[in-house]
């Protein structure tokens, strides 16, 4: 993997984990959201060496255990995935969402140990957004140029802050459509048994230590 496709992408373990919050969902603005996650994260990940050394076993607890709660990942799946996503039945749904996650764990783990003095600014929220398709843009701040850094949210009635994210912008490039245009070949070329062996196929090669 080249680094400018690593620094587009190596900050969605960041961009979507943080720490639980007390806070009741009707009271956190979406911009206050992604504001308190974000910080939350940077915290967390400057503190703990494992995780900015690759340890896979610690990226997932983080992932398993602070991230999911703040993503609605099946809806990023099936929009990855697109219209072959409502043909494709509970089981390969399943598949897919797994492989997916791993996916992007293990394609994104090692750029977790490029996380040093960075900060997150969050910019004013547009007015006038729609709840479920609403965008905060933010900036990550180190040395270095600024990271543009986007969210797509919708709401939720969850405890999670209220909001959860489907998509992330990052230096121009929205994730779901990038992973689209993959999946889409795939799915052209096998169905959704070929798309889901592909992602597996990668996943072991990045468990390797080779990245997709």
């Amino acid at each position: 993997m080249n680094h400018l496709f690593q620094r587009r992408h190596c900050l969605w373990l960041l961009a979507v984990s943080g720490l639980p919050h007390q806070a009741l969902a009707s009271q956190e603005a979406p911009d206050a959201f992604i504001r308190r996650i974000t910080t939350d994260t940077l915290e967390t990940i400057k503190s703990d060496k494992a995780l900015r050394n690759g340890d896979m076993a610690r990226i997932m607890q983080l992932v398993d255990g602070q991230l999911m709660q703040h993503v609605n990942f099946r809806r990023m799946t099936a929009l990855a995935v697109g219209p072959s996503w409502r043909k494709a039945s509970p089981e390969q749904q399943k598949r897919l969402q797994d492989e997916f996650k791993l996916l992007l764990v293990r394609t994104y783990a090692g750029a977790l140990g490029q996380i040093t003095d960075q900060i997150v600014v969050v910019k004013p929220l547009r007015a006038g957004q729609d709840d479920r398709n609403l965008v905060v843009n933010t900036e990550v701040r180190g040395k270095g140029d600024p990271i543009q850094l986007d969210y797509r949210l919708e709401k939720t009635q969850e405890s999670s802050g209220g909001w959860a994210i489907f998509d992330l912008n990052v230096l121009g490039v929205w994730l779901i459509e990038n992973y689209r245009t993959q999946f889409t070949k795939e799915i052209n070329a096998g169905g959704i048994d070929g798309l889901i062996t592909s992602l597996a196929e990668r996943n072991k090669t990045n468990a390797g230590g080779r990245k997709a």
